[in-house]
């Protein structure tokens, strides 16, 4: 023990190691009330790691080389050792940590996560929602099927629509006037360099979260409750060090999620072809279409709203544009809730039932951008694009007439 100790002092003159472990986990106070829900960040942080490296391994024997590429893929998934089990965590990693962002943002609107003091918090998790976005996007053609290739080129082809500088933004993203080898390659080097972009951005993330700590179910402010408790007479009464209670806890849910994880790892990595496209198993061919291009499953919500937007002139600018305003309107969600209370444990029923009828609506959304185009789906696809929009510009009306519930001075249990 006195070895250790000096060890640690040795460090600690020369690196703040004590000071940062006891600021971000022994000395970090997290509400005592944290659910389930509270899990889905850790596991995201997790599935990070998973996916770099992974993904650093895939590097290692993938060509990026429109003429090698889907064979060099063939060639992990066959011949090198265990390279079949890294593609498939990669594949399956990429939609777990959709998923488990997907479920991160919607405890940020049940309990108000998005409100005062933590806008700042909120929009740098938006952003690293559009880096996440990014990364998966560059990594959707460098498999080289046919899926990859026709898939990237519906999508690029979409810079195209922007009035005036149109052609030309398309061109500069392919870097070419057709998905070619050049786009193969500078995609290949945006896909290996975001996921250490978004380790940053979470690293931000993290420090911005602690600065204005953690919410809770209630959306009742730990620190401005009384003082004092058993670990340190400064802490907040209702809260509890983040290690070991939290860190414990987070264990248990990794044990549980990894157990699911390699369940779909092993015994449906294609998931019916939602997580990997049947045709991703053909390799890219530019003379023949795929009957039906659909992006994967965590883009489909907003390219249903893409195909909702009638053209306009044979344009599909007005489409692009709903598409990416339906994520900006993200970033201004801290000041369009006016509602009193942050927690909808407190807000009353026409809230809950709005925001139970979005996560329909998104979940019918993503469903629409994966089937062919037809006059109902079309229809589905509208009404669903305009209620979307209506969830966030009309919560400054809705949430401030709705009736709501006293809210507790301190936490519940």
């Amino acid at each position: 023990m006195s070895m250790m100790k000096n060890v640690v002092g040795w460090f600690d003159d020369r690196y703040p190691l004590t000071k940062v472990w006891n600021e971000h986990l022994a000395e970090y106070y997290a509400p005592k009330n944290f659910n389930t829900w509270y899990l889905m960040g850790s596991l995201a942080l997790l599935v990070l790691v998973i996916q770099i490296l992974t993904g650093v391994w895939l590097a290692m024997s993938y060509k990026p080389d429109a003429e090698l590429a889907f064979g060099s893929v063939e060639y992990i998934m066959r011949d090198v050792e265990w390279g079949w089990l890294i593609r498939y965590l990669h594949s399956t990693g990429s939609s777990a940590f959709f998923v488990l962002i997907y479920l991160h943002m919607f405890r940020g609107l049940m309990y108000g996560s998005y409100r005062k003091p933590r806008e700042l918090l909120w929009i740098i998790g938006v952003i690293i929602y559009l880096a996440m976005m990014a990364t998966a996007f560059f990594g959707y053609l460098l498999p080289w099927g046919q899926m990859s290739f026709w898939g990237a080129q519906v999508i690029v082809n979409l810079f195209s629509a922007v009035p005036v500088i149109g052609p030309d933004l398309g061109v500069w993203v392919r870097g070419d006037y057709v998905i070619s080898d050049a786009t193969l390659n500078r995609f290949f080097a945006l896909h290996f360099l975001l996921p250490f972009v978004l380790a940053a951005l979470v690293f931000i993330h993290i420090i911005a979260l602690h600065k204005v700590g953690s919410n809770n179910p209630d959306g009742v402010e730990i620190k401005k409750g009384p003082k004092g408790n058993r670990w340190s007479d400064s802490a907040p009464a209702d809260g509890i060090p983040f290690h070991p209670y939290y860190s414990v806890k987070d264990i248990a849910g990794v044990a549980g999620f990894l157990f699911l994880f390699a369940a779909v790892v092993f015994f449906a990595p294609e998931m019916g072809g939602y997580f990997i496209e049947h045709p991703n198993f053909e390799p890219a061919n530019p003379l023949k279409t795929p009957e039906h291009i659909a992006p994967v499953w965590y883009f489909t919500p907003f390219y249903a709203i893409l195909r909702a937007v009638p053209s306009v002139a044979g344009s599909a600018f007005p489409g692009v544009v709903a598409m990416f305003a339906s994520i900006l309107v993200l970033f201004f969600l801290p000041w369009l809730d006016r509602s009193p209370v942050k927690s909808i444990r407190y807000k009353g029923s026409l809230t809950k039932i709005l925001l139970w009828l979005f996560v329909i609506d998104f979940i019918v959304l993503g469903y629409l951008g994966t089937q062919p185009t037809t006059d109902l789906y079309t229809l589905m696809a509208q009404i669903g694009t305009i209620y979307y929009f209506a969830f966030f510009l009309l919560m400054p009306i809705y949430s401030k007439m709705d009736k709501t519930k006293p809210v507790p001075e301190r936490v519940t249990e």
